[in-house]
Formats: C-alpha cells, structure tokens, sequence
C-alpha cells in the first residue's frame, strides 16, 4: 500500500485492467499483468488455507459506530466465534469492522480482505489476518471458497453485488449450496418484495430460488441457521445456545 506522495498514478489497478482506452501500450503491459493476478490467487490461497471454517459478514461501510446495525454486527461475530466459526469481511470500517471486532473480542479469528479503493481505507484494527487485493474477483473468490455462509447486513452496491454474485453461483451450483442470510427485515424487506412480485411474478426466477434467501432479525437465529447447515454437512459443532 502507497500513501501520500507515493502513490503512483490515478485510479485504481482494476480500472487500469478493465479500461481500453488510450494508447496500444496495453499490448505489451497485460500479458504481464496476469502474473500480478497470480500472484493474488497464490498469496490468498496460502493464507486462507488452514483456517477453520468461516463465515463471511458483509455491509455498510458507512456505519457509525453508535448505530444499531453496528452493534448487531459486533453481536454476530462474536456469536459467529462462540459457534466455532472465523470471521472474514471485506476488512473495512462501519459492519465490516464490526463483525471483526466482536470475533477478536470472544476470542475467535477475525479475517480481513480489503481492497485497493480510489479513497484510502486500510484494514480495521480487530483483523488478526489481513490480505489486500488490487482486483475484486481475486478477492470475491476468496470469499466465495473459504466462507460456508455469507451474512448481508444492510449496506449499498458493493454489498449488493456481493450478494446477488453469492445468489448466482448457488442457483446455478458453481458452489455448494450453503446459507445465504439477510439482517434486518425492515432494511431488506423492499428487495425481497421485488424478488417475489417482479422476478418470480414474471417467471425470470423459479420458486424455489426465493429459498435461497432468509431473513431474520435475530442474532440467535442467524448462528442457528449456519450451525445447522454445518451440522447438515456432517461437521462437528462448537458452542451451545446457551454461549449464543
């Protein structure tokens, strides 16, 4: 990571892979571009592949730290960590921080996956593992592999995009079906209508596609959820209700 004066250049290194504008000199840089995006795979692969199971929580950036939807993700992750699950986020502030705050404070393994962003963020501060990526499908691969669940706390586009990339890839079975959660009723309640009255209305998904997504207003409900997933999959489980 470059601040300051050191930076180099404008824009961010996926805006310079996927821009074809300008000069032919692309010809000559992008063959050797796909060894830094190797370099990504092997260096995420390496650190994430003795983790224990993991959950990821996704949402807001913006979320201050005296909002509800804060402290709901501060609850989950600790839960999550209570349950025998490490937590990953995209490692920045608002939910993400969070959701790596209340695994690092019950003791759990708290993972953070930042990305390199026009304006500077930087990995929060309750991360115990850190990886920066400069691409986003290196880094949503990671996500996608080493989570068994994902968890949507209200957030905007990149949590939509996440969200609707983790609803393809288990609708199509390019992954193994697995959890996919949303917090907060009133916040979702409006995109849930729509999926109903639009898409299946209109026959653009199955009924059955709709299952692919709960939502719950409860903590409790959220850890019981992913731990009879684990359960379903024949894993050994951590932690009681009780701990929850």
């Amino acid at each position: 990571m470059l601040r300051g004066d050191r930076k180099q250049g404008t824009g961010t290194t996926d805006q310079h892979l996927l821009d074809g504008r300008g000069p032919t000199d692309w010809v000559h840089t992008d063959p050797w571009r796909v060894l830094r995006i190797q370099s990504e795979f092997v260096e995420g692969f390496g650190a994430l592949a003795e983790i224990p199971r993991a959950v990821t929580v996704f949402g807001s950036a913006r979320t201050p730290v005296d909002h509800p939807e804060y402290q709901a993700a501060r609850a989950i992750g600790d839960a999550l960590s209570r349950a025998g699950f490490a937590v990953i986020t995209g490692g920045g502030p608002g939910v993400m921080e969070a959701a790596n705050r209340g695994a690092h404070e019950a003791g759990g393994f708290s993972i953070g996956l930042g990305i390199e962003l026009p304006m500077e963020q930087g990995l929060n501060e309750w991360v115990d593992l850190g990886i920066n990526f400069r691409y986003f499908f290196a880094r949503k691969t990671m996500f996608v592999k080493y989570s068994q669940a994902f968890i949507c706390l209200p957030g905007g586009f990149g949590t939509l995009d996440e969200l609707f990339e983790a609803l393809t890839l288990v609708q199509t079975h390019k992954i193994t079906r697995f959890p996919i959660i949303l917090f907060g009723t009133r916040y979702w309640s409006g995109l849930v209508d729509w999926l109903h009255d639009s898409l299946l209305g209109s026959g653009k998904i199955s009924p059955g596609d709709l299952s692919l997504v709960q939502v719950t207003d409860s903590v409790e409900q959220v850890v019981d959820i992913v731990v009879r997933a684990a359960e379903g999959r024949g894993e050994d489980v951590i932690g009681t209700e009780d701990q929850w």
